[in-house]
């Protein structure tokens, strides 16, 4: 099965709550954002954790595609 992999960057630093439950995504908190790297695998997965930081009042700042992944590993998508 494929996945697409996703970046998604939201204004200020998520709650460790919200991070467990997105557990397949590797996280990186910058000055004033963080970043957040991971596979989704389907659009209804994405708009769920989309409506999960919007929950919590964190801007969204950017979501945008940068690969995907199959059952042999991540490969790089079109940037």
């Amino acid at each position: 099965m494929t996945t697409l992999d996703y970046e998604i960057s939201v204004s200020g630093e998520l709650p460790a709550s919200v991070l467990e439950e997105i557990e397949s995504f590797t996280v990186e908190v910058v000055p004033v954002r963080t970043v957040m790297r991971g596979p989704v695998p389907d659009q209804a997965a994405l708009h769920g954790i989309i409506n999960r930081l919007q929950s919590l009042g964190l801007e969204l700042i950017e979501v945008r595609r940068i690969g995907e992944t199959d059952d042999a590993g991540p490969t790089e998508g079109p940037r």
